[in-house]
């Protein structure tokens, strides 16, 4: 099937309510020629209706989270996790801390707002804000295990007591219920409650001082340090943790951008637009809706969520938009602390345990949406077919990165029997080819990647760092690449913009390997690929796979797991913060490392595609020796075992591990199954002199490199080669 070209950017900033729910809809009918990108500095989203009931303990994290990378995957989206610091809307960009600017035809805002509150002298070093939610939520779960193990004291004090304040007071109070000399205090310069009806207020108010959760009113906190807050009063409040949620604050960097806005917020039409430019829509607490301005509450950006969706379709496609009419009074479902709750909507208050079940009922169906995404199915094949199609194709879509190479088997035969012309004096078989030129000698090694990640620049980076790896491992120093890309069919603006990105993201590791772009050739294809032809300079001693000895130490310089990781990402079943955590690692380059080993290695390879035993029996192979492997001191990356464990694998270690059949004894266990797992951007593989193998390790760490001695190399002897234990 054709693949249609994209022609239109739609740029979603922030990861809200409102953006959860266009991305969970974008998945189900996307709109044929947008290409749709989220930026949000943090993989997961919690709900924030759940949060008074996670504080309170009725629920664990993971409930009220939404993961952005597997909503984005649903979506077909590229996920950039960072944070935006900037709207340019006269050049349609996004600036992104730490990137090159993201282009858009179409954005739209969903950044919520924050509680900080910066002018407060010692906030900054001795509090924490309710809003971001993440955060306080992580700050929470500190204080918890500090209290238990006696290192603080059960005092709290909470900046603000409107509904949301009073609301973590009560859920807090409850968590602490077994603990007599809790003191809560609420600290309010103006009237508690402002928003709420008399009744419901009253009720509260009531409830709070049954408890025994203290409000201080008209009068305003001045200063914080370590032992509590000190109010205008002359008043001190003893706290151990200090929470803001006075009102709420307009992200700072909005102000820079050009944007219309009022107080802060993004001054929106009744089509979710900005006033003053058109092409920017905003939603959320971080909007003001200017015909029907209304208090900031989670409600109204769920409601938007399907009036936002049609107009994005609209404004890409030329359609007509929607107006948007947020309703008069909205149902305030408000926690009690324990499994009770108090609704208030038209001045009429009602409160007990059958609202908490209705509200946990509303809640954990919203959640459900997001935790159920529809699994990607198997390509369908058509009938009649050829034999073996079935198998082939497998019952599950390819992988990208190192996971979509070809199989170890089929790759050694298609080598046998091939030559060296002259002037190579080591050609296939190694990480990269040695030349002779004019005397000198070059190695040089090519490599490429079908994308895993839709973000180009965070797949040129990767790429550039995976291709670098075959001329570190040869202990060569980069010189020049030759890039060779494959870009998906896209309008000339959208080919600019990709282009762009890409040869940002190679130059920059380049650059830093002392490294630069010699040439290369571009063409269109149904998906992006990138690869790298690149060139090293060799010194006096060419580190090859042959040469390691018994009695070698096995050095790996970082974790496996990537391709299993990877795999569930596409998925969609992967943890959002393992993701998030996987890609520093493969951004790690390994140019120090090799510098330290090169010089003491007996041997050396970098771990992709053929997995950590795959490249490891390249060199018992070469090397004519066998090695023994300590499963527990092999690094795993974060969630990488517990992926195995429920049978998620890239779909290269099948013949990965076939290849093998014969050469390795390992458990069958979830850890021992990764060592078949194919690595993007991986390790190096170092066989290293046993007496030197501490300080190597000690100067890799020193060098911001967590390397680990995963094994010995052993005397050959019968099969299998390598043992896993």
């Amino acid at each position: 099937m054709q693949t249609l070209p994209q022609t239109r950017d739609l740029v979603l900033v922030g990861g809200g309510h409102a953006h959860a729910l266009v991305l969970l809809n974008w998945g189900m009918a996307p709109l044929p020629g947008a290409r749709l990108t989220l930026i949000d500095p943090n993989p997961m989203a919690p709900y924030t209706g759940m949060l008074p009931g996670h504080i309170a303990g009725h629920y664990n994290r993971a409930e009220l989270e939404m993961n952005l990378v597997a909503l984005a995957r649903h979506a077909g989206a590229r996920l950039i996790l960072g944070r935006a610091e900037g709207i340019d809307p006269v050049n349609r960009q996004v600036h992104v801390a730490g990137r090159p600017p993201v282009a858009y035809d179409i954005a739209s805002v969903d950044i919520g707002i924050t509680s900080d509150l910066p002018a407060l002298p010692g906030f900054a070093d001795h509090a924490i804000a309710a809003k971001p939610l993440g955060g306080y939520s992580e700050r929470w779960a500190r204080f918890l295990e500090h209290l238990d193990a006696g290192l603080v004291s059960p005092q709290i004090a909470i900046i603000g007591a409107g509904i949301a304040g009073v609301e973590l007071a009560l859920a807090m109070d409850h968590r602490l219920a077994g603990r007599p000399d809790r003191q809560i205090t609420l600290i309010e310069h103006q009237s508690p409650l402002p928003n709420l009806g008399h009744r419901a207020r009253r009720r509260l108010l009531t409830l709070m001082a049954r408890r025994g959760v203290t409000i201080h009113s008209g009068t305003a906190a001045t200063r914080i340090d370590q032992d509590g807050v000190h109010l205008a009063d002359g008043t001190r409040i003893p706290a151990s943790l200090v929470l803001g949620a006075a009102g709420s604050r307009p992200q700072d960097w909005l102000v820079q951008t050009g944007l219309a806005l009022t107080d802060g917020f993004i001054t929106v039409d009744p089509y979710l637009r900005s006033t003053s430019h058109p092409e920017v829509f905003a939603v959320g607490d971080c909007a003001h809706m200017q015909a029907n301005p209304r208090p900031k509450a989670g409600v109204f950006a769920v409601r938007q969520a399907p009036v936002l969706t049609r107009n994005l379709i609209a404004a890409l496609s030329g359609g007509s938009l929607r107006r948007y009419g947020p309703q008069t009074d909205y149902l305030k479902l408000i926690s009690l602390g324990g499994q009770s709750a108090l609704a208030d909507k038209w001045g009429v208050p009602l409160s007990g345990r059958w609202l908490w079940r209705i509200k946990d009922r509303i809640d954990r169906k919203f959640m459900r949406m997001f935790q159920t995404l529809p699994a990607m199915p198997a390509p369908a094949l058509p009938k009649p077919h050829a034999l073996g199609l079935p198998e082939a194709v497998g019952d599950k879509p390819l992988c990208g990165g190192c996971g979509s190479k070809v199989g170890p088997d089929a790759l050694r035969g298609a080598l046998i029997g091939l030559g060296k012309a002259p002037g190579i004096d080591l050609g296939a078989g190694d990480d990269a080819a040695i030349l002779s030129v004019n005397g000198a000698k070059l190695a040089i090694a090519t490599d490429h990647l079908r994308a895993f990640s839709e973000d180009p620049w965070l797949m040129a980076r990767i790429a550039t760092l995976h291709a670098l790896g075959d001329i570190w491992a040869m202990g060569a120093t980069p010189q020049a690449a030759l890039v060779s890309l494959i870009l998906p069919r896209q309008s000339e603006t959208l080919q600019r913009r990709m282009l762009a990105e890409i040869m940002a993201g190679i130059s920059t590791e380049l650059n830093v390997a002392g490294a630069g772009i010699a040439g290369g050739h571009t063409t269109l294809g149904s998906e992006l690929t990138i690869g790298l032809t690149v060139t090293g300079t060799v010194g006096d001693r060419i580190l090859t796979k042959a040469g390691a000895q018994p009695g070698d130490a096995l050095i790996l310089t970082k974790p496996i797991g990537s391709g299993t990781i990877l795999a569930a990402e596409m998925a969609k079943t992967a943890p959002g913060r393992a993701v998030a955590a996987l890609w520093p690692h493969l951004l790690h380059s390994q140019a120090q490392a090799a510098r330290i080993l090169a010089p003491h290695a007996h041997a050396m390879t970098d771990v992709t595609g053929f997995g950590l035993a795959g490249h490891l029996d390249e060199i018992l192979r070469a090397s004519g020796v066998g090695a023994q492997l300590d499963l527990q001191a092999i690094p795993l990356f974060d969630g990488a075992e517990d992926l195995a464990a429920r049978g998620t694998a890239s779909t290269l270690a099948p013949a990965n591990r076939a290849a093998l059949i014969g050469r390795i004894a390992a458990p069958p266990t979830p850890r021992a199954a990764l060592l078949f797992d194919p690595q993007t951007s991986g390790g190096l593989l170092a066989a290293v002199p046993a007496p030197q193998a501490a300080a190597l390790l000690h100067a890799l760490n020193e060098a911001g490199t967590p390397a680990a001695r995963i094994g010995t190399i052993t005397q050959p002897g019968d099969a299998p080669a390598l043992k896993a234990t």
